[in-house]
């Protein structure tokens, strides 16, 4: 399994967002689960103390969260590692696949484990224990061995215990049964009247998985108990203890682990559990990531316009997020997301660490990854004559739901002006800029432009010297309404200017000296500058193409060569149709 440290990333978003924190990758989750690196970490760092035998070895281990937030699909995730592993070697025909080292009698072991190396622990189950004495004769080295592979479906390593009826709590489910049928021919007592078959018998060497675990009786769950502290089950009737060395992993609500947790009488079950918390995820960029994963993996194949899954993943966030009075909480979930803010020129300066610090529960309530599928079928489902979903439609699917939800009027309140308020103007923004991307040919060489001519002016101010035309090769001075024009986008003026221009030259040369590229993408504040001085220079010959009905000749060519840059670039006709209607609506107002 491939282990990396995050600190690699190549993504100055994760570089900035976690700084020195050392926290693991590892690459057998990385296709599946986004944004809970530390919970995935803390699963591995479980598994890794209970290989060395330590406390963790006799401990369940218990994912709680939120619903929806990949507790399922964490244990079905190592599920699936056991199935691809290779096969074990086991006692054949066991009914729990048990260990062959089982077999060698308790007087030999020490001096096989010095000729091994390996630690002997165990006792074979009752049905291997009667055929080692009756069809073998105690010859323990002439009992066949075979190799098994692990399988969930065949039930061979890998247990699953859903709740049970708690008017009904069979233990058969946990620990098998005796054959009834059989009795006519056994004695009561005879170990082949025995079905070793519930879940901590096939789970034998592998892993059992509790869904819901505290919807089932406590005294139901006394078998996970001695499963873990002393690795033994109880037999069915009357056939004592059977030896088991299992995985037990156990997940439910929050709701659930408190109920059961407020109960002084459940310590003992409390004292045998490493609690992990799987949180929804608080990053945007994983968001979008999840909802691709989904996306990828069903039969949805309507057209996705872009920003459609990053507006919906927005209102997923916020809804995760604890108010704070150090910034609003979409300049939070930007920050959470690795992203330079910038207010009034500057770089926002707010500690990420001390955001997550201050919060105590964040990221265990609020909107699931289900509710946001559900909207994204709703929006499909009135537009199926485009075949196409985009962050108009699925906003309004949203306000919809939102409405009609369980919801407390407090919560009401607050998704819907997320909605209607928080990112109906994000969007706006974002849509800004798409449509300068697609006014402005060659946008990025239009900034580049901007970007290296800046950085001429800029050093020659800051060290008071001469800007050398690159075409004509002449001399100038520093050209002060040219950077007032790309300064004031942001609010630099006046004295501030001096302060910005060294702040500039001061950063680039410093990442210039780390090696690291430089373009007009560099420095944020300066991006920003650059993105609104390119809007600014279209914003009149854009309001008067998208809201226009008659176009003259020079009006149709530039607006046909818009939506053809926009087609190129991810949209389709009809979400082209769509959101420039929104923009013709909604922007640029007189």
């Amino acid at each position: 399994m491939g282990v990396r440290d995050i600190q690699e990333s190549t993504d100055p978003h994760v570089k900035r967002l976690y700084k020195d924190e050392a926290i693991k990758i590892f690459d057998f989750f990385t296709d599946e689960f986004f944004g809970i690196e530390k919970t995935v970490a803390q699963i591995v760092r479980y598994f890794h103390a209970a290989s060395l035998k330590g406390e963790e070895s006799r401990q369940v281990l218990y994912l709680m969260g939120p619903v929806g937030s990949g507790k399922s699909s964490l244990a079905e995730k190592l599920h699936r590692g056991l199935e691809e592993s290779d096969p074990i070697f086991a006692i054949e025909d066991c009914p729990m696949f048990e260990e062959p080292l089982h077999l060698i009698p308790r007087h030999l072991r020490k001096e096989f484990e010095k000729m091994l190396g390996v630690h002997i622990e165990g006792d074979l189950c009752p049905v291997c224990r009667y055929r080692l004495k009756e069809e073998f004769g105690g010859k323990y080295e002439e009992f066949p061995i075979c190799t098994v592979e692990f399988s969930k479906r065949a039930r061979v390593g890998i247990g699953v215990v859903p709740p049970v009826d708690p008017n009904n709590q069979d233990t058969s489910v946990l620990i098998g049964s005796e054959d009834i049928s059989k009795l006519d021919l056994y004695s009561e007592g005879d170990p082949r009247v025995l079905e070793l078959n519930g879940a901590l018998n096939i789970g034998n060497r592998g892993v059992v998985e509790f869904i819901e675990v505290f919807k089932n009786e406590i005294e139901y769950l006394h078998c996970m108990i001695t499963a873990t502290q002393e690795k033994v089950v109880p037999a069915p009737g009357r056939h004592g203890l059977v030896y088991v060395d299992t995985v037990i992993v156990a997940h439910s609500n929050e709701a659930e682990w408190q109920k059961f947790k407020g109960d002084h009488t459940n310590e003992a079950i409390l004292d045998r559990i490493v609690v992990i918390r799987v949180p929804y995820n608080l990053r945007l960029s994983e968001e979008v990531k999840i909802y691709q994963k989904i996306i990828r993996h069903s039969d949805f194949r309507a057209h996705v316009a872009p920003h459609t899954l990053e507006v919906a993943s927005m209102f997923a966030i916020l809804s995760r997020l604890e108010p704070t009075n150090k910034c609003d909480l979409m300049t939070k979930l930007k920050l959470y997301n690795g992203e330079e803010v910038i207010e009034k020129g500057r770089t926002k300066k707010v500690d990420v660490q001390e955001l997550r610090e201050a919060t105590k529960r964040e990221g265990m309530n609020g909107i699931s990854t289900r509710f946001i599928m559900k909207a994204l079928d709703n929006a499909l489902s009135d537009n199926t004559a485009g075949n196409c979903i985009n962050p108009i439609n699925v906003r309004e699917a949203l306000i919809n739901m939102v409405k009609e939800a369980d919801l407390s009027d407090d919560a009401r309140k607050q998704y819907l002006e997320f909605l209607q308020d928080t990112l109906h103007k994000e969007y706006l923004e974002v849509l800004e800029k798409e449509i300068t991307r697609a006014f402005v040919y060659s946008y990025q060489e239009q900034a580049e432009a901007l970007f290296q001519n800046y950085l001429d002016h800029a050093e020659a101010y800051v060290n008071k010297s001469k800007v050398k035309d690159r075409n004509t090769k002449e001399e100038l001075a520093p050209d002060e309404g040219f950077m007032k024009s790309i300064e004031e986008q942001i609010a630099i003026i006046g004295s501030a200017a001096d302060g910005f221009r060294q702040e500039v030259i001061s950063y680039l040369w410093a990442a210039n000296r780390r090696g690291e590229k430089i373009d007009f993408r560099s420095y944020e504040p300066l991006k920003e500058a650059i993105e609104k001085k390119l809007i600014t220079s279209v914003r009149d010959l854009s309001r008067v193409i998208t809201k226009s009905r008659m176009r003259d000749e020079e009006q149709t060519e530039k607006y046909s060569t818009m939506v053809k840059n926009l087609l190129e670039h991810g949209y389709c006709p009809s979400c082209v149709d769509v959101v420039l209607k929104y923009a013709a609506n909604n922007l640029w107002k007189d």
